[in-house]
C-alpha cells in the first residue's frame, strides 16, 4: 500500500469517527470541525486528531468549550480553532 492511499484511508477513517461519535452534539463539534479543516492538515496534524478522537466526547467537548483545562498534549493551535466553533453548522 503507497504512502498517500494510507493516507487517505486514515483520512476517512478519521471523518468516519469524527462524525460518529454517539451523540448529535459532538458529531456537529468534532465533525464539523474535521469539515473545516482537515484539508489543510498534514500527516503531524491528522495525527494529533487521530489521537484526539481516542478520547471521551464529554472531554472533547469540555475542552472545546474551556469549561475543562485542555490536556498540554492537545493544547496548541488545533484546539484554539477547536475553541473558536465557527465550524459547527447544524442543519434545520
Amino acid at each position: 500500500m503507497s504512502e498517500n492511499t494510507d493516507l487517505a484511508s486514515r483520512f476517512a477513517r478519521a471523518k468516519f469517527r469524527s462524525w460518529h461519535r454517539g451523540t448529535r452534539e459532538a458529531d456537529y463539534m468534532i465533525g464539523g470541525f474535521y469539515d473545516r479543516y482537515h484539508d489543510q492538515w498534514s500527516e503531524p496534524d491528522l495525527l494529533w486528531f487521530e489521537t484526539l478522537l481516542d478520547e471521551d466526547d464529554v472531554d472533547i467537548m469540555a475542552w472545546a468549550l474551556k469549561s475543562q483545562p485542555t490536556p498540554p498534549v492537545f493544547a496548541g493551535p488545533h484546539m484554539e480553532l477547536m475553541q473558536k466553533l465557527d465550524y459547527v453548522n447544524i442543519p434545520r
